[in-house]
């Protein structure tokens, strides 16, 4: 597999420390509110890299934090902690509001065919490997107190920036949005390792430490947890393109200088998802949530198709109609498979020769929309269907779009709704499947006042040469 490295700015072959191994390590959400749909499409991305690496055969250890303290409302070490800020919204504590929300965001991970980490901890759960960390950094000079904080000396590093080629006054105080002054910092670039009861008073969770009674800093909870799961050798480090300055390039800062080696090689980032107006997040304009997609009558793995369509790497830009078109797409792809007759013998030969040509291509910098490519042309196949149902349930294990279950309920609804008295809408024709499922297709979306999406039904339909008749109970239809 190729990848693209964001620490090196090129497409690499991806390697492991131990071979057949992968070390994975994902940056978990601040579970001070819901998820939005922005956020989601990181974790979408890398659900997929994560399965597909499974899928070549890779042995994956994943693991992810979950932010329950720390986290600033500024990147710059300033501000409010954002689960303080949830608790007071809410008046409830913080621990309160970081399980409701944690709770939140695995559902709608379910509901996405995100998978679970192999390890999922919280932030508030490993305070002595914090604490080790720093007091190692504090020993051989790597960190300093000043002001009753301990703070990491950027200046010891022979290299800071790792993922741009920042212009030194895009740092400057007062120049980029989230830098602050901090009379405390010898240097502009250091950040807080652990905050103490001088700062923050009003923080909601403090634990003792060498240094006072205080808390983490936001930077040193990804480099402890990944340490204590996955080892001193990381070998694939995953999480919004908005994290690698500062967050990233402060994990490596600080995890290299404590373990004297070397830590994580290969960096992936996801782009941006933005709205007309620009990036998404939660403090502006409609707050985009998979409950919002699910009121607004969508199946949330439509929004999951539509981010499949894209490549990682570029900003992908959200509107209710790339919404409609993708979810359309969805809809068309699902009675395509649903058409097809789970009968006969796999053509091996087929099979082989399709599944090789689905890790090449998606083996390339994970080039999601090549698989979906390649699930289209597994339908146009010369070969038969069950080779076809065959070649398209292999390519789902790595996108995960739930198409044999969902196309097997469709058939079977089909079935049902065709045998007269079987169902509340019965469907008469020539017994071809394919265009049952269409005319339910049709229905359903009438039912669901999508008449835009039934008129393009009945549009396709009547381009096969597909004469469909709205009928008491049901509908028939006949060749013309």
């Amino acid at each position: 597999m190729y990848l693209y490295n964001s620490a090196t700015h090129k497409k690499e072959e991806f390697k492991t420390h131990t071979p057949g191994r992968v070390e994975m390590y994902t940056c978990g959400p601040t579970v001070y509110h819901f998820a939005h749909i922005g956020n989601l499409r990181s974790y979408i991305m890398e659900d997929v890299l994560e399965k597909y690496l499974r899928y070549e055969g890779y042995n994956v250890k994943r693991v992810m934090n979950i932010t329950d303290v720390g986290h600033l409302s500024s990147d710059g070490d300033t501000g409010e902690d954002k689960m303080l800020k949830g608790a007071r919204r809410e008046h409830k504590s913080v621990m309160d509001i970081a399980k409701f929300y944690t709770d939140a965001f695995f559902d709608d991970c379910r509901k996405l065919n995100i998978k679970t980490p192999d390890v999922v901890q919280p932030a508030t759960g490993c305070i002595d490997e914090y604490i080790k960390i720093i007091s190692r950094l504090v020993d051989t000079g790597y960190a300093y107190l000043a002001g009753g904080n301990v703070y990491f000396d950027s200046s010891k590093l022979k290299r800071y920036y790792i993922f741009n080629d920042h212009d030194e006054e895009d740092l400057a105080v007062g120049v980029r949005e989230g830098v602050e002054e901090d009379s405390n910092k010898r240097n502009k670039n250091d950040f807080v390792l652990w905050f103490t009861k001088s700062k923050f008073e009003d923080q909601a969770l403090k634990w003792d430490s060498p240094w006072g009674v205080g808390y983490p800093g936001w930077h040193i909870e990804c480099s402890g947890i990944s340490m204590k799961y996955n080892g001193e050798y990381l070998d694939l480090h995953c999480g919004g393109v908005d994290n690698a300055f500062p967050h990233h390039t402060n994990e490596i800062a600080q995890s290299e200088s404590y373990l004297g080696h070397p830590w994580c090689p290969q960096w992936f980032h996801v782009h941006h998802l933005n709205d007309p107006a620009g990036k998404m997040s939660k403090s502006k304009g409609e707050f985009l949530t998979v409950s919002l997609l699910e009121e607004k009558g969508y199946d949330p793995l439509a929004y999951r198709w539509f981010c499949l369509q894209s490549h990682y790497r570029k900003t992908l830009v959200f509107s209710w109609e790339n919404l409609d078109n993708a979810a359309a797409a969805y809809t068309k792809l699902l009675n395509r498979v649903a058409a097809l007759k789970p009968e006969g013998d796999v053509d091996q030969a087929v099979f082989g020769e399709y599944r090789e040509k689905f890790l090449q291509q998606v083996g390339n910098d994970l080039n999601t929309s090549m698989a979906v490519t390649a699930v289209f042309d597994a339908l146009k196949a010369k070969t038969n269907d069950a080779t076809k149902l065959a070649v398209i349930g292999e390519f789902d294990k790595v996108l995960s779009m739930s198409l044999l279950e969902k196309a097997a309920a469709l058939r079977e609804k089909a079935a049902q709704a065709v045998q007269t008295g079987g169902g509340d809408y019965v469907i008469t024709g020539e017994g071809d499947p394919e265009i049952d499922a269409k005319v339910l297709a049709r229905y359903e979306a009438k039912k669901a006042k999508n008449f835009a999406e039934a008129d393009r039904i009945r549009d396709e339909l009547k381009a096969q040469g597909i004469e469909v008749t709205d009928v008491k109970g049901g509908a028939s239809w006949k060749r013309i």
